[in-house]
């Protein structure tokens, strides 16, 4: 790989660090439709390599959450246990779908949680807090469903997990997103082993991006907190359909 394609890849690393620390999806939402759009890569290969990226920012993403909102580690632990084994399901069921199927699919779980997102933050619903409404057997329902699908579809389950973390245990934004990184530690970690054993990785186009994002996404999470939450709910949703776009341009 060349010393310019190296830089390029570095700088899209940054944007998507970013874009991750903000949104508490690690990076890999935008990356999977980045890297099949820019580079061609299919569905599958798209989303092992962003994973390359996506653990390692996840892990920094954590800290910097719970330096600014500790985690509770307990709550955390509900989730991301169920989570593991789930991943494991979803990773290796991935592996034998059609990669056009799995793209459509993954379009139409993005819209539908832009619009339960936007439905959310334009009628006003009540702040969230630091205390959930429900405990650690419901968390691991949670944590199962979407390890399952963060598996399925190569993005760890937050993006899934933080809607719900908001809307029905009562979460506030900062608060869900930081539970759901947690969340996705195990989980990203068993899919990228996964799609690695599977030869579904591109390391040389990864570890660069993986490099920006680790520089970048302490900024993300520093804006995070800084944004009232009704804006970030918008902007979550603006960011999903954003997604679900680059995504069908690559079908």
């Amino acid at each position: 790989m060349a010393v310019l394609d190296i830089a390029l890849n570095l700088l899209l690393g940054l944007a998507l660090g970013t874009l991750g620390g903000l949104f508490g999806i690690g990076g890999g939402l935008i990356a999977i439709p980045v890297l099949g759009v820019l580079f061609g890569l299919d569905q599958q290969l798209a989303q092992g390599t962003a994973l390359v990226m996506v653990v390692p920012n996840v892990l920094l993403a954590v800290w910097r959450y719970h330096q600014r909102n500790r985690i509770d580690l307990r709550q955390a632990a509900a989730l991301a246990v169920t989570s593991f084994c789930f991943a494991i399901v979803g990773a290796y069921y991935a592996l034998s779908l059609d990669a056009g199927q799995m793209r459509w699919a993954f379009i139409v779980f993005l819209l539908v949680l832009a619009l339960y997102s936007a439905l959310r933050a334009l009628l006003r619903s009540a702040a969230g807090s630091g205390e959930l409404k429900y405990g650690w057997p419901w968390l691991s329902l949670l944590g199962a469903w979407a390890g399952a699908l963060g598996g399925l579809f190569g993005v760890g389950g937050a993006v899934l997990a933080t809607p719900v973390l908001t809307s029905i245990f009562g979460a506030s934004q900062v608060v869900a997103q930081g539970l759901s990184l947690a969340l996705a530690i195990p989980s990203t970690s068993v899919t990228l082993v996964t799609y690695a054993l599977h030869d579904q990785v591109n390391w040389l186009l990864g570890l660069p991006l993986a490099v920006g994002g680790l520089l970048s996404i302490s900024l993300g999470v520093r804006l995070a907190h800084s944004l009232p939450e009704s804006l970030l709910r918008v902007l979550f949703s603006g960011f999903l359909v954003v997604s679900a776009v680059l995504l069908a341009l690559e079908t």
